[in-house]
Formats: structure tokens, C-alpha cells, sequence
């Protein structure tokens, strides 16, 4: 299947999981994640009716927006954000998915503020606990979000988290569960600079568990590019 088709396929699936669960399509965003793939295969893509894109590594952004390739789609970054990179994605993204401390929340607001907007931001959870991950963990997120009124350049709009690979169809959906738990919970209380509009989990093996779950935006590459091709090790 092309690209064009595979995006359709996609978009049939989040709409049949999104009706299986009692919701609209309409409120769910799909994310075509974008690693690895080529300026025209993104093109491909966005023509094919992709809204928003996400990409994982700095470079690879900077490479490929010089090149036009998210032209017709907004942007977020969704990879590990490093501190010395934030000023290549601060107002370039309408959306940075994956900050995890409050180091990187304070350079963001930094940088914002010196561009004179206000930059958007999800929180990144380490459901799982996972050694080899980012993210905060579970029960770091009532101190970060009580710190928020100290960055007034910075809005966060709500979660994201990578659940472990999953082996079998229906395994995260405890993950996402917890996930949607933690989202509802802290949707209810009143913080400065927070709104708990989007929660971001679930990816092309999973998605449609993670819609189940409460997922309102997922994170789809290899459903939509086919297979990335990893080098040899």
C-alpha cells in the first residue's frame, strides 16, 4: 500500500476504535511521527490528509524543515529534548511532547520569553518506571504542575507517555489505564499554566488500546511509512 493509503487505513482504524469506545474520531488527533523518513515520503502524507507531524530528533527537524517537508501540517517535537537543543525547537513546534524535569521546563521558558511567545508543552511520563527511558515519574507530576505558575512563557496543555514495547495485542492497556487515571485526576484540580486538554499515548503497535483507554492523540510511524530502515548494527 502507498503512503496516501496507508494514512486512510489509519484514520479507518482510529475512527472504528474511537466508536468502539463510546467517542467521535473527531476528538482524537493522529501525529504521523516522522523519524527517518524523507522529506517527500512526509509530503506524501500531509496530501494524504496528515494535520500534524512529530519528530523525534533535532537535526533530523532542522533537515528537513529547511527542506519544506512539514509544509501543510503543524509540528511538535516528540523525542527526548536535550538542553542544549531547545533553542533550535522553542516556536518552531506548536507542541514540544516530552518534557520530563524542571530544568528543561525553565530553558524552554527561557527562550520563549525571549522570542516573545508563549510556547505549549506536554509533560512526559515514565509510566513503567523504566530505567532506559525519559520522563517523570508518577508521583513527581504534583510538584511539577504546582511549579508551573513560575513559567510564564510555557502552557502546559496536558500528558504524553511511551509505554514498554508491547509483544501482544491488549498488553499496555493497563499502562494506559494508569495514564488516563492520572490525566482525569489532575484535569480536576487548578494549577497556573495548565490546561489537561491532550493526552498523548499510543503508537502504531497499540493505538487503538490506547484510544480505548482515553488516548485523545497518538503517535503513528511505522502504520503510516511502512518499517523504518535501521542500519545494520
Amino acid at each position: 500500500m502507498s503512503i496516501t493509503e496507508n494514512v486512510g487505513s489509519v484514520f479507518d482504524r482510529i475512527e472504528a476504535a474511537a466508536k468502539a469506545s463510546g467517542r467521535s474520531a473527531d476528538e482524537i488527533t493522529l501525529i504521523a511521527a516522522t523519524k527517518m523518513n524523507s522529506a517527500d515520503n512526509i509530503a506524501e502524507a500531509i496530501r494524504g490528509g496528515i494535520k500534524v507531524c512529530g519528530e523525534n530528533r533535532v537535526q533530523e527537524l532542522l533537515e528537513k524543515n529547511a527542506q519544506n517537508a512539514y509544509r501543510g501540517a503543524s509540528l511538535h517535537f516528540i523525542g527526548h529534548l536535550q538542553k542544549n537543543k531547545v533553542k533550535h525547537v522553542v516556536g518552531v513546534c506548536s507542541l514540544i511532547q516530552s518534557v520530563d524535569s524542571l530544568e528543561l521546563m525553565s530553558l524552554i521558558d527561557k527562550r520563549a520569553k525571549a522570542l516573545g511567545i508563549r510556547q505549549d508543552v506536554l509533560l512526559e511520563i515514565n509510566i513503567a518506571g523504566e530505567e532506559s527511558k525519559s520522563g517523570m515519574r508518577e508521583s513527581e507530576l504534583p510538584l511539577f504542575l504546582e511549579k508551573a505558575g513560575a513559567f510564564s512563557s510555557v502552557f502546559i496543555r496536558g500528558l504524553m507517555a511511551i509505554p514498554p514495547i508491547s509483544l501482544s495485542k491488549g498488553e499496555n492497556r493497563a499502562y494506559f489505564a494508569r495514564m488516563y487515571k492520572l490525566f482525569v485526576d489532575n484535569s480536576l484540580k487548578k494549577y497556573d499554566n495548565v490546561s489537561m486538554d491532550f493526552l498523548s499515548m499510543g503508537m502504531s503497535g497499540d493505538f487503538e488500546d490506547a484510544i480505548a483507554e482515553g488516548s485523545n492523540m497518538v503517535r503513528v510511524g511505522s502504520a503510516i511509512f511502512g518499517a523504518r530502515p535501521y542500519p545494520p548494527a
